[in-house]
């Protein structure tokens, strides 16, 4: 679509506003909105200003001024405002030197897949993110100076199959959501409803379920798409799951783990290079696949205790990742076997469908740099021609223990995955795709604002191990 295609659309669908949409540092999307009258040419090529002071991890306050350009192939119709309203997706520039800003995510993830072409491996790369998340009824928490205490519920939550009043049994045991008809999945409509949302923002659909855990565990896949594109659809996604669930009285989070004793929340991802149209990772080696995907898998594998920073950014991504359990923690690939950290789908013999699946992300990334950093993994290990090793075929969860020592794990967390990525990120520097900054920045962020403000906090759980001693 072409900035003269989005006034046609606004014209078409009487909209009186336009909502220009940008990503912070973290991964949340910011907005804000102009009325229709102020959509000139002038706004595509020049841009909207506005104080980027007060974005997380951005300008400081003495060099704050920033101006979104939106992005004309983004535009759609936002299925949640009462008025008529064009929403557009925006790169953020300095007003000052008119170059894209270099901490604005979305230039990271453009960047990225330009380098691709200049390496002339490829000249694109197909992403499917599966992200799962969960529907709640209720969400309390708080944190004061003398208390702590979070409280999620849900009518599926299997600890209300005793709740007084009506209750009409069929909650999803623990680890026992995965596939179930109605009653047990009460979600159906919602979910479906999530979709048809998608649709009209033209994000096309796989499918949807119910996932694991207890308590409105669910998933929606997304039809893969180009790197930036499908970063775009992700913050979509979660723009939509969040406004139907609210619609409904319900409120969803991509928490990695919000609930003790079940399943978390990942976002497996399908990616594959192709090159004028043919796929590259199609081949004649282990499972169909290219030398190419191997070596692509060599890096993504050699690289991924610092991609964890970006893959699994938070604090809570940890008690998800974690050693001991079913999670993709375990640094090996296989065909088929979902014990391994990268795994590579069956389900078709085509060529084009050949790809493989990273399993160790987490649906609270900024899937921008997420997508970016993996990128950069795997066609470093192309270009050294990275060996992966063995493919391990067997249950990595049910090894001996001599055995399962020998297979390299995730971080553990998020403190360990950046002293990773301090130590390791050369390969994210090729290109000028992550700046120095970037990374530095990320880093320290992370640190100060997430890492050290849950490490000074007493835990609730501490008052009842170490209250009495």
């Amino acid at each position: 679509m072409t900035a003269k295609e989005v006034l046609e659309l606004a014209k078409k669908h009487k909209a009186v506003m336009v909502d220009l949409k940008f990503v912070d540092f973290p991964g949340t999307w910011q907005h804000f909105t102009i009325p229709i009258e102020e959509l000139t040419d002038n706004v595509f090529t020049e841009g909207s200003g506005f104080d980027g002071s007060s974005i997380r991890g951005w300008q400081a306050i003495n060099n704050s001024d920033m101006m979104v350009v939106p992005d004309p192939t983004t535009a759609v119709m936002d299925p949640f405002t009462s008025a008529p309203t064009i929403s557009m997706i925006c790169n953020v520039v300095d007003p000052i030197t008119r170059e894209n800003y270099s901490r604005d995510p979305r230039h990271v993830s453009q960047k990225a897949e330009k380098y691709l072409k200049s390496t002339k491996i490829g000249d694109v790369s197909y992403w499917g993110p599966e992200a799962e998340f969960f529907i709640f009824d209720n969400a309390r928490y708080d944190q004061t100076s003398n208390s702590a205490y979070y409280y999620i519920d849900s009518d599926e939550g299997i600890w209300n199959s005793g709740k007084d009043g009506t209750n009409l049994g069929n909650k999803p045991r623990h680890k026992e959501g995965y596939f179930p008809v109605a009653p047990m999945d009460t979600q159906q409509d919602i979910r479906t409803e999530m979709i048809i949302e998608m649709a009209k923002a033209g994000i096309p659909v796989e499918k949807h379920h119910h996932e694991v855990a207890t308590a409105g565990q669910a998933e929606i896949d997304l039809r893969y798409d180009t790197l930036t594109k499908m970063a775009d659809n992700m913050m979509m996604y979660k723009y939509v799951i969040k406004n139907v669930a609210r619609r409904y009285g319900k409120t969803v989070t991509f928490m990695p783990k919000p609930i003790f004793g079940d399943n978390g929340s990942g976002m497996h991802t399908h990616q594959s290079i192709w090159k004028g149209g043919t796929p590259l990772f199609a081949g004649k080696e282990y499972a169909g696949i290219s030398q190419l995907c191997l070596w692509y898998i060599g890096g993504i594998l050699k690289h991924a205790p610092a991609l964890a920073a970006f893959t699994n950014p938070t604090v809570n991504s940890y008690k998800r990742l974690t050693p001991g359990f079913e999670a993709p923690v375990n640094l090996a690939y296989s065909s088929r076997n979902r014990s391994a950290g990268i795994r590579i789908p069956m389900y078709s013999p085509n060529p084009k469908a050949k790809r493989i699946e990273v399993r160790f992300p987490d649906p609270a990334c900024n899937p921008y740099l997420s997508f970016a950093a993996m990128l950069m993994a795997g066609l470093d290990g192309i270009e050294n021609k990275i060996d992966p090793g063995h493919p391990m075929d067997k249950d990595l969860y049910d090894l001996e223990p001599h055995e399962a020592a020998k297979v390299k794990k995730m971080p553990g967390s998020l403190d360990e995955s950046l002293r990773n990525l301090e130590k390791d990120h050369d390969f994210l520097l090729e290109g000028n795709v992550f700046t120095q900054d970037v990374i530095g920045t990320w880093w320290t962020y992370k640190r100060e604002k997430e890492i050290d403000a849950i490490r000074l906090r007493p835990h609730p759980y501490e008052f009842f191990l170490y209250y009495d001693v």
